[in-house]
Order: C-alpha cells, then structure tokens, then sequence
C-alpha cells in the first residue's frame, strides 16, 4: 500500500492546486448561502473525484493492467497521450496569460455565484473536480498508476481516499476556516482569492507542464522496461 500511496501523491498535490476552484469556493463563503453552499460545493468536489477514481480503477483492475504486459503498455500509451496534452495546454496558457496591468478576467459563471443554490454549487464542485480537464487527467492518472501497482483492492482503496483527501485540502481548507471563525478569515480568504486571481495562468502552465512532464515520464519507463 505505501507504494501505491506515494505514486498518487503527486497527482493529489496537482489536482490540489487548481485557482479557480479555490476561487469559487472562496466566492461561495462570501455569498448569502455560504455555509451550505460552501459545504455542498466541497461535497460535489470530492463526490466528483471519487466517481473518477472508481471508474477507472475499476476499468484498469478489469483490464489487468498489472500484470498483462499488452493491457498494461495500452495504459502507458494513454499516459503519454495526457501527458503530451497537458504539456500543450501548459504553453497555450502561458501564451494566453494576463500581459502585466492587464485585469484577469474570471470565468462569467462566477459573477452568479451570490445567487447559487446548494444544488448548483454542488454540481459546480462536481464539474470542476470531474470534468475540469486538468484535473480529470491527473485523476485518471493517479487512479490507472494505482491499477498499475497490482496491490490488494483494499489497500488500492486507501492509496485512492488518500488521493482525494490530498486533492481536497485546499477545497476543504477555507470552508472548514470559515465554519470555525467567519469573521476572522474573511481578510485571510479575501488576499488568497486576489493572488490567484492574479497568478491563474503562470500557476497553471507551470502545473500543467510539471504534471505532462511527469505521466511522460512513467510512460516511457514503463514502455522501455
């Protein structure tokens, strides 16, 4: 289990960091429903990243890409393949970033976030953690990597609850800072929101380019072993 929990690791930290999620949720605790928005938004995030998990854990398990060596390359190959995307989406972000004083404009779904219901807000948690692009390609990374290691399906669960608790820090961070003591974060949350907003772009290429790097590199140790 402890192999399989350090290969996901670094997928957790990745999804982790992703700006306009924290954005969103960070606009949710400032808006009418913020308690229960905010709580439902985490929800549908982790909802959102546990039905990935499973579905491809399943797939792969089924597949026997642990010990099937023509199952397992099909894997590599698609490891590859997001990886070679992530990359090109890293410089597509960089070309596209905020030349300097100019504003960051927000996705326009966000300046509708006062009048959110729970439903919607969950929804939105499931759709930025689950169809996110970025962050489906890490998902389905970590959750095929844990397939990949051939440990027991209970200890291939743990490295999975790992992942998602990972991935789920810094969704869960402002929520649980802003149930235990409104006003005393309200200034702290409002600063992380501002440098995001900021920094979107130069943290998502970097990200993206880091984590491409990174499935093109399990995928060309494992088609050369």
């Amino acid at each position: 289990m402890g192999r399989a929990i350090s290969e996901v690791l670094p997928f957790g930290i990745g999804v982790a960091i992703s700006p306009v999620p924290i954005i969103a949720v960070i606009l949710m605790l400032f808006s009418p429903r913020a308690r229960v928005n905010g709580v439902t938004f985490l929800a549908g995030w982790v909802v959102g990243l546990a039905a990935v998990c499973a579905v491809v854990y399943g797939l792969a398990d089924a597949g026997d890409v642990a010990s099937d060596p023509a199952a397992s390359d099909t894997m590599f190959w698609i490891k590859l393949a997001l990886g070679v995307v992530l990359i090109l989406a890293a410089a597509r972000r960089w070309r596209a970033r905020p030349k300097p004083g100019e504003d960051r404009s927000l996705p326009r779904w966000m300046a509708a976030i006062d009048g959110f219901t729970p439903r919607r807000a969950g929804a939105i948690g499931i759709g930025l953690s689950a169809v996110n692009p970025k962050n489906l390609i890490l998902t389905v990374g970590a959750a095929a990597t844990v397939a990949q290691t051939g440990v027991a399906p209970g200890d291939a669960v743990a490295a999975l609850v790992v992942f998602v608790l990972l991935a789920s820090l810094t969704i869960g961070a402002p929520v649980v800072m802003y149930v235990t003591g409104r006003e005393k974060v309200a200034s702290v949350l409002d600063e992380w929101k501002v440098w995001l907003s900021e920094h979107d772009s130069a943290v998502m290429a970097v990200l993206l380019v880091v984590f491409g790097f990174v499935l093109l590199g399990q995928a060309i140790r494992g088609l050369t072993a």
